[in-house]
């Protein structure tokens, strides 16, 4: 038997729960890497200050935030 044949048109059905909190998963996971790395490598140069820490974690809330916007306004 051949499977049936597809509407290229037809929009698939979408799970916008899952799709959004893989988003929310992808966000926190790799905010908490960053503070991780971050708070590593003030160490590791014995800053008072954490400059690294600061830096990355907001480095990568910028570009996941650019990241959502691009995947959210996807047609």
């Amino acid at each position: 038997m051949e499977p049936a044949p597809t509407d290229p048109k037809k929009p698939r059905p979408s799970n916008a729960y899952a799709k959004y909190s893989s988003l929310g998963l992808q966000l926190f996971g790799s905010i908490g890497l960053s503070a991780w790395a971050g708070h590593k490598l003030d160490h590791v140069f014995g800053f008072q200050f954490p400059v690294f820490l600061l830096s990355l974690v907001l480095g990568t809330f910028l570009g996941m935030m650019v990241m959502v916007y691009r995947f959210t306004n996807k047609d």
